[in-house]
């Protein structure tokens, strides 16, 4: 089906497009959201830009199409072919060791203007490819070209300088073969496999070695090499390159990351012509059993797109979406194990219904992710980013949610949460402040909501050095003032270390807490810059105020041995109180405080002013 037909059928009001051939077409920008192209053929389709908003493309095949992946083949037939001739080359130059002959019957090599002797150049041929290979195979490509070229550049310089130019030229041709050999293998074999099936890759191979093999039955008018031992140690120095090519190959797909760039190139080369994706928005998408292999996801929104048992997810080209995290594509795909996503960027990942138990998430971003009915048990969510994050049905007993960042954003619904830990466990505490308190109960249903929420319902204002509590107290005054609709009413007070607060304000629902907290800071940090005189003249107009600033006063200089520990005081009906061992003392504010405090004056000049 063309394009233009799907449009037409689109705007109709049709969504249901399976099954269909669309090899081959362009839907650039287009607006397809809501449509099913499930099991449709989508082989080089153009989707970038497009608008594919909860579109389903469960067992669609993606990727080249036929005539372009024929030619992309033959080309790394080509490819390897030459990459056989080069590791020939190279097997030429140490077989010189055997006195093979040029057709002249000389003892020489001529190769232009440079005559090289058969057995300095043999030799030393030799000892650039064992040292190549070892570095190749233990420092990686790039290192082990580094040190290739850094090698024959100056063993070559300096035996130039030494009058010996038919030696340094030697160095030059062997390492100039060498080197071209095994990248050429490597690419022809990597490419060939992201294109077509793993035998494709394997006659690839064998395509450089039977090159090798017929450089061997060639006489130029270089050189021939007539004797079998020459014949057997050429062949072996061309296999030994060959399959070093091979085996980095096999390690480059199995993830092996110090070589990772070389899996990226390739990607990026097959890629080209495959069905493409880019900068398209797949949110909520579905691709449950496609086959992607040779497609473009870079720039692609990816808000809880499912990949449920997609097929070759890890030939595709990601770009810089969470996809290009090979140990994240195994966990979207059904088949992970390794659940360490420690300060990750997961924004926006599906892992609906996954087996998440101890996983850790420390640091991680999970903004926007889908982890409905996923199960956390033990999971350390420390400091994760959760805004958006829907949490739906998702089971949290045993998880460690030390700071973890929810927001009125989050969803929290249907949780299955028997008890939570505050803190991560340590050796002296392997059973850190456990909700409830009491390790015999368990929260019922709909507790731990209700437990968590005043975490994420608040505005949230965190000092951590020069506290000033006469200028907290004038700024909370001043900022409620400036926004009146924003209802802001003092909720609690934390204190955590030496000289550290943290003050919670309840607001409206729909206040803009990230611009109350700015406008507070902003104006926190004029008035610290005002004498200690004027502040006090400006609290002294307001015994509300006053209450305030005796309370963080109290707060912070309260007994040493309350530092160690969190320090909470909340306002609970009409009630000051504090969480924590001990008792902070603030005066008889019992059925008064709260109320008086959380109505801040409209201006300094009322009835309070003395």
């Amino acid at each position: 089906m063309k394009a233009a037909e799907v449009l037409r059928r689109y705007a109709a009001g049709e969504r249901n497009f399976q099954r269909e051939n669309l090899r081959g077409q362009s839907f650039k920008g287009a607006d397809l959201s809501g449509a099913d192209f499930s099991e449709a053929d989508i082989r080089g389709t153009n989707f970038k830009y497009a608008n594919l908003r909860g579109v389903n493309f469960t067992g669609a095949k993606a990727g080249l199409q036929r005539l372009r992946a024929l030619l992309l083949v033959i080309f790394c037939w080509l490819i390897a072919g030459i990459s056989g001739l080069g590791s020939f080359l190279a097997g030429s130059f140490v077989s010189l060791i055997f006195e093979a002959y040029t057709l002249d019957n000389t003892d020489n090599l001529n190769i232009g203007w440079i005559t090289l002797d058969n057995k300095t150049t043999g030799w030393i041929s030799l000892i650039v490819l064992v040292t190549f290979l070892i570095f190749i195979i233990r420092q990686g490509i790039r290192e082990g070209a580094i040190v290739i070229a850094l090698l024959v550049t100056i063993v070559g310089l300096i035996l130039a300088f030494a009058g010996t130019e038919e030696i340094a030229g030697s160095v030059v041709f062997a390492g100039i073969a060498i080197v071209a050999g095994l990248l050429l293998c490597i690419g022809a074999v990597l490419c060939s496999l992201q294109i077509a099936e793993n035998f494709i890759g394997v006659f690839t191979g064998a395509v450089g070695v039977a090159f090798a093999v017929i450089g061997t039955k060639i006489e130029t008018p270089i050189f021939s090499v007539p004797g079998i031992a020459a014949k057997i140690v050429l062949l072996a120095v061309a296999f030994s390159i060959l399959a070093t090519g091979v085996y980095i190959t096999l390690l480059v797909l199995r993830g092996y990351k110090r070589d990772a760039w070389v899996h990226s190139f390739a990607i990026a080369f097959t890629a080209n012509g495959g069905t493409t994706f880019q900068a398209a928005n797949l949110t909520d998408a579905i691709f449950t059993r496609a086959t992607l292999k040779n497609t473009d996801f870079r720039n692609s929104i990816l808000t809880r797109t499912s990949f449920r048992n997609a097929k070759k997810l890890d030939l595709a080209r990601p770009g810089t979406t969470y996809l290009n995290n090979l140990k994240l594509q195994k966990w979207l795909t059904g088949i992970g194990k390794d659940n360490n996503f420690d300060r990750q960027i997961l924004r926006g990942v599906n892992l609906q219904g996954k087996i998440l138990t101890d996983a850790s998430f420390i640091g991680a971003d999970l903004s926007e992710a889908n982890l409905q009915d996923a199960d956390l048990s033990r999971a350390k969510l420390v400091q994760a980013q959760l805004d958006g994050t829907d949490f739906t049905g998702a089971t949290l007993t045993g998880a460690f949610i030390e700071d973890w960042n929810i927001t009125v954003n989050t969803k929290l619904h249907g949780l299955r949460c028997d008890y939570i830990y505050l803190r991560l466990p340590t050796q002296e505490d392997p059973d850190p402040h456990r909700k409830p308190d009491n390790r015999n109960e368990i929260f019922a249903d709909g507790d731990f909501e209700n437990f968590i929420k005043p975490i994420f319902d608040t505005l949230d204002l965190y000092h951590n050095q020069n506290v000033d509590p006469r200028a907290i107290a004038l700024s909370w005054k001043k900022l409620a003032e400036n926004n009146p609709d924003a209802e802001i009413r003092f909720a609690a007070m934390e204190v955590k270390g030496e000289d550290s607060l943290l003050l919670r304000f309840k607001t409206a629902l729909d206040a803009d807490k990230s611009q109350l907290n700015a406008e507070y800071f902003e104006i926190y940090i004029q008035l610290q810059a005002l004498n200690e005189a004027n502040k006090k003249l400006l609290v002294e107009k307001d015994d509300r105020i006053k209450e305030l600033e005796k309370m963080v006063h109290s707060a912070i200089n309260a007994p040493k041995y309350y530092t160690d520990q969190s320090r909470k005081i909340e306002i609970q009906d009409s009630t000051i109180k504090s969480s924590g061992t001990g008792t902070l003392g603030l005066g008889d504010n019992k059925g008064t405080t709260a109320n008086d405090i959380n109505q801040p004056p409209s201006s300094p000049d009322d009835k309070n002013t003395p």
